[in-house]
């Protein structure tokens, strides 16, 4: 039987959290912060990814904190040992290629945008450019907060932004081509 060995949703915010806390260890609050900002400039605002508890790292031993067994907002967390093999093993798993639902979305809305009646067909092109303007803001505000990190994560960042200016250079294209 296939083991699909890619990471949840909640084991991505796992990784944020463990990445962050072991690249520089802060306060419960400011890591708490810096998780949320960034998945957030990532993915957008999402309930689903940012509903996963801090405070279930320390209980499974992941990450500790200068206050004990209770977490405040000033306490300091720091990775534990466990921690740095939890964050090893989300680190290396595998990718699943293009799980994102929206584009399976947008491929169908394309693949059957003729059936709709050109009106339609326009809003819904502005629909999508709208989304990709959306995408490329997000992720050209990312840069600005965390571009200083440099090396591959830099370079990943700028192919990331290329890719989306060149998608919204195509999608303007498109709209300006639909007709009324």
């Amino acid at each position: 039987m296939f083991a699909d060995k890619t990471l949840t949703p909640r084991e991505s915010v796992r990784l944020c959290a463990l990445g962050t806390i072991a690249d520089s260890p802060d306060s419960y609050a400011n890591v708490a912060r810096r998780v949320r900002d960034f998945v957030t400039r990532i993915t957008g605002p999402s309930l689903d990814l940012l509903g996963s508890s801090m405070e279930l790292l320390q209980v499974e031993g992941l990450v500790s904190s200068s206050a004990g067994d209770m977490l405040d907002d000033s306490a300091r967390l720091e990775i534990t040992e466990a921690g740095r093999e939890e964050l090893r093993r989300l680190l290396t798993a595998n990718l699943r290629a293009s799980s994102d639902l929206s584009k399976l979305v947008t491929a169908l809305k394309f693949r059957f945008l003729h059936l709709l009646p050109p009106e339609d067909q326009r809003a819904q092109a502005d629909l999508l450019l709208d989304a990709r303007e959306t995408e490329l803001n997000r992720l050209l505000d990312l840069r600005r907060a965390h571009g200083e990190v440099g090396g591959p994560f830099q370079a990943w960042l700028d192919l990331e932004i290329a890719q989306a200016e060149r998608g919204q250079a195509w999608l303007e294209e498109f709209c300006d081509n639909l007709s009324d």
